[in-house]
């Protein structure tokens, strides 16, 4: 006589419960190793994600507006094997057909502006801020990072603001422009290089005519939390920029200016910036903050031509009081 034995249901319990905890056990580690791929997925890509070089063979100036003698080459040897090209774009009513005149016309005591540009693009695509910019009777020099352009290697915060340094010492060395002369300017990722320049040379003890800082950050960190909320981007960002700590220690003049609507470099973080600036330079001109209303990242020189004119003038305005 044959015997069935049946599972109790409490076996039976215990059994789809032992299977509940494998089948969970299996997921958590499906979803860890789902996770840890696109870490360091993003690990690896991350610069890719921030920078956005154009690259060409050559530029030539007239391509993008300029008369003869306008906008003159600049080449700056940064490594060996890599020399960075750039423009230095002289006011509308001068201009230099040569190193020579290019020199003599830098010697009429003009204010300087060393443009250090955002993630995307070359020089060429800032030919119409340039001009801007030179309008107000000043010297523009816009170098563009490494991998840009014409130019070799790949772009990283440590590379760049090693260069920016070299572009500085090749202004103030070769042209021979004072410090107090050079506003550095930077634009949305190029002001977390400027604001690394102007730190590094006032801890030296050379003080530049002005730091501007237009649609920038207080941190790559703190931009990159706000588009990807969910990662934990300060352990894996490796290029941070932490402006915010860099700016205490430049004691030059400086002016911010921001877009109240950009959604690229929130407003909040340009404020948080401003705020961790000190208050009143070494010459005890007082910080300042231009706020727009209504504007963007990339549409405040179209909307705010007028009001960023103003601004960059009155930095101009205390350097050609010295």
């Amino acid at each position: 006589m044959n015997e069935t034995v049946q599972e109790s249901p409490a076996a039976d319990a215990a059994g789809a419960k032992s299977q509940g905890r494998k089948a969970l056990r299996n997921l958590l580690i499906l979803a860890l190793v789902l996770l840890g791929g696109s870490l360091v997925f993003l690990a690896l890509v991350q610069r890719k994600l921030i920078y956005h070089p154009v690259r060409v063979a050559a530029l030539d100036p007239q391509d993008w507006g300029f008369r003869i003698g306008r906008c003159l080459d600049v080449d700056v040897d940064v490594a060996p094997g890599i020399t960075l090209h750039g423009w230095h774009v002289l006011p509308p009513d001068h201009q230099a057909l040569d190193q020579d005149e290019q020199l003599l016309e830098l010697e009429a005591g003009r204010p300087a502006i060393l443009l250090f540009p955002g993630n995307a693009g070359h020089r060429g695509y800032r030919a119409d801020h340039l001009r801007l910019l030179s309008s107000l009777q000043a010297d523009v020099f816009l170098v563009d990072y490494r991998g840009y352009a014409e130019n070799l290697g790949a772009p990283s915060e440590a590379v760049l603001i090693a260069d920016a340094r070299k572009i500085w010492n090749h202004l103030t060395g070769v042209f021979e422009i004072p410090a107090e002369r050079i506003v550095i300017l930077g634009e949305s990722l190029g002001g977390g290089v400027a604001t690394a320049l102007a730190s590094e040379l006032c801890r030296e003890g050379i003080r530049p005519g002005g730091l501007f800082l237009e649609s920038t950050f207080s941190s790559m960190t703190e931009t990159a939390q706000f588009h990807y909320p969910l990662l934990p981007v300060s352990l894996l960002l490796v290029d941070q920029y932490p402006s915010e700590e860099r700016i205490a220690a430049v004691d030059c003049p400086i002016t911010m200016i921001h877009g109240r609507s950009d959604e690229i470099v929130p407003f909040r973080l340009g404020e948080k910036l401003f705020a961790a600036a000190p208050e009143k330079s070494a010459e005890g001109v007082a910080k300042t903050f231009v706020e727009l209303p209504g504007v963007h990242h990339n549409d405040l020189l179209l909307l705010a031509e007028t009001e960023y004119l103003r601004a960059v003038e009155a930095t101009l305005k205390t350097v050609r009081s010295r």
